[in-house]
């Protein structure tokens, strides 16, 4: 798949999203055997019987995308499983410094975590062509916010809703997801018709969208927001973007008045206020936008976690 080799198990069933295979016991034993050093992504609790069921005698790291978030119930019993497994292996990667610093999960396991951002390559977005940028430019303009992602309950689309209610600039929301209907229903009852639900479009619609929407706006409101690939998408592409603060990798892509505005989560005024800032202010949004692509360069290229990563490797390698 897109020149890398996947082995594909069978899944029996699911347990909270999580899928289970009584074949990946023996494949991932047989794997582990060929291989120098087994990476796992958290939270994915299979991987944590597979690990421990395996007795492996090769260095394990993890990269620690999320605390687990909504399954308060199931976590309880998840608990002790979750905290072997993260207490066997022998290195964390926290995708930034805000996660690590405000997890309580990682603040007990800081000796042997470090911070390696997520990455994107922009030489593998494709550019817009002509076509696309013109339709979407007659449609909305060339000023528009935009909001890209799937339209779940902690991206804070309600919040959005409602801060846009009397506005008269174009919001647009690419993407689709389970709470998509009650937002539609939301912005009807209030009498918000200046939001424009895309639905999941294409990528060549993605880009040419994000090339020529005037701000990056994403109110995601609750920490299973881990850190925002859409914002980073946003500053990539050279755009101011407004984030809540919430502790996540969403404020170390933002930095408050530097290369957007960053404002207190499901508060409604506040990010009506962020919004009105940058339509009214257009040079100081320009700026911000020129400094959160530079600080994608900086900090967030594919190149730097790749680098980042094989140097980690390299280095528990070592220790054997």
């Amino acid at each position: 798949m897109d020149g890398h080799l996947v082995h594909r198990c069978r899944s029996n069933f699911e347990i909270a999203s999580t899928p289970f295979s009584a074949s990946a016991f023996l494949r991932f034993r047989q794997m582990a055997k060929k291989v120098d050093i087994v990476h796992y992504h958290f939270p994915y609790p299979f991987a944590d019987v597979l690990h421990l069921t395996s007795q492996l005698k090769k260095p394990t790291l993890i990269t620690y995308h999320s605390d687990i978030i909504k399954q308060k119930h199931l976590l309880k019993l998840y608990l002790p499983l979750k905290q072997r497994f993260l207490n066997s292996v022998d290195h964390i990667v926290a995708t930034s410094p805000n996660y690590l610093a405000s997890s309580n999960v990682l603040s007990r396991l800081r000796h042997k975590t470090t911070v390696i951002p997520l990455g994107l390559d922009k030489a593998t977005y494709s550019k817009a062509c002509t076509e696309k940028l013109n339709f979407w430019r007659n449609r909305f303009g060339s000023r528009f916010f935009l909001f890209i992602g799937v339209v779940r309950y902690y991206k804070g689309l309600h919040i959005l809703v409602e801060a846009a209610r009397n506005s008269n600039y174009p919001i647009v929301i690419l993407g689709a997801g389970p709470v998509e209907a009650e937002l539609k229903a939301q912005a009807a009852k209030l009498g918000v018709n200046n939001i424009h639900f895309l639905g999941f479009l294409p990528d060549e619609d993605k880009v040419a969208l994000l090339e020529l929407c005037y701000a990056v706006v994403f109110p995601s409101h609750l920490r299973s927001e881990a850190f925002g690939i859409s914002l980073l998408e946003g500053a990539m592409y050279g755009k101011p973007i407004i984030s809540s603060e919430i502790g996540t990798g969403t404020t170390y892509i933002n930095i408050d008045k530097e290369t957007g505005i960053v404002v207190p989560p499901s508060e409604p005024a506040a990010l009506r206020k962020a919004m009105d800032y940058l339509w009214d202010n257009p040079d100081e949004a320009k700026a911000m936008g020129q400094r959160a692509e530079a600080r994608y360069w900086r900090f967030f290229t594919a190149e730097q976690m790749a680098q980042s990563y094989v140097a980690l490797y390299k280095k528990l390698l070592d220790r054997c």
